[in-house]
């Protein structure tokens, strides 16, 4: 049976900006585990290979959500591009947090339209790169996950703010501006970005959240990151209490998937990422838990 999409369904956030979601399942009438994956910083739901991702493991019978941050540039008119840098530049941490809550909170709805089709006390998290740190921090709040997949994710907020001079610069301009490598756009952050970090500093510690996980924590990551350091991910599985930690050999920041991808085959890198997050969610998380509890590492040679 081939997956059924819905492309674009727009939510309303709670800081005036929509949040537009694609959803990926096998239309089979049976209840299925949803998984919700959260993309990075300077990333969208349509990125690269994440709808390739999603419908691997809509295949698997599992109910899939993407959806892009409220506030990451993009538009619900123009999805992969970012448009809206005014938008950007107002993003912070806890908007992120409050648009993931939205998500799981609009399937949970007693007449969400595919409320027969999912496993309401089922939910996994994936989060990649900023996104990993913001599905741990949601992971550790909300109990009604039960598993958390970060891939390539980071370890630690603080330590990507700028200090000294050069943070009081930012203060005293209100903006600062970051180069989007791909289409060579200067991106703004405002000032507003660090002060809602300080604000928040105990509830934004991944560290701190980490530890509070009461689920088992898949964490993959590239030998060859030069993004996010593999040592980022060290500190994860160090933190964890259920942790499994997945080392990709030779795998980049994006596990050798790139914008756009056209590809029919994935690389060997991602496609390993993918066999290992599905066995990881189809496993039992009571088993999970009592296994990894006093963890190993798993390395793909």
């Amino acid at each position: 049976m081939e997956v059924s999409k819905e492309k674009n369904i727009v939510i309303d956030g709670k800081h005036n900006k929509p949040i537009v979601a694609d959803i990926i399942f096998k239309d089979d009438g049976k209840a299925k585990p949803i998984v919700i994956f959260c993309h990075g910083y300077k990333g969208f739901k349509d990125w690269g290979a994440w709808d390739t991702m999603g419908e691997r493991i809509a295949n698997e019978g599992f109910f899939f959500v993407k959806f892009n941050f409220s506030h990451n540039g993009t538009t619900p008119e123009n999805l992969t591009e970012f448009l809206n840098i005014e938008a950007f530049g107002d993003n912070n941490y806890t908007i992120e947090l409050d648009d993931l809550q939205t998500v799981i909170d609009w399937i949970l709805l007693p007449d969400f339209k595919f409320a027969q089709q999912i496993e309401v006390d089922n939910i996994s998290l994936i989060g990649h790169s900023r996104g990993g740190g913001i599905t741990l921090i949601k992971a550790s709040e909300d109990h009604r996950i039960s598993k958390l997949i970060t891939f390539a994710s980071v370890s630690d907020f603080a330590s990507r703010f700028p200090e000294g001079k050069k943070l009081e610069q930012w203060e005293k301009k209100g903006v600062q501006y970051i180069v989007n490598t791909r289409t060579k756009q200067q991106l703004p952050h405002h000032y507003q970005f660090y002060r809602n970090f300080r604000e928040n500093r105990e509830r934004l510690n991944i560290k701190k959240a980490a530890k509070k996980l009461e689920i088992p924590h898949l964490i993959a990551h590239g030998s060859s990151d030069t993004r996010v350091s593999i040592g980022e991910a060290g500190n994860l599985f160090e933190w964890s209490p259920a942790p499994k930690l997945l080392l990709v050999e030779n795998a980049d920041h994006v596990f050798g998937t790139s914008h756009p991808w056209d590809e029919e085959e994935l690389p060997k890198e991602f496609k390993y990422t993918l066999e290992s997050t599905v066995k990881f969610l189809k496993a039992d998380s009571g088993e999970l838990w009592d296994e990894y509890g006093d963890s190993d590492s798993e390395e793909n040679n």
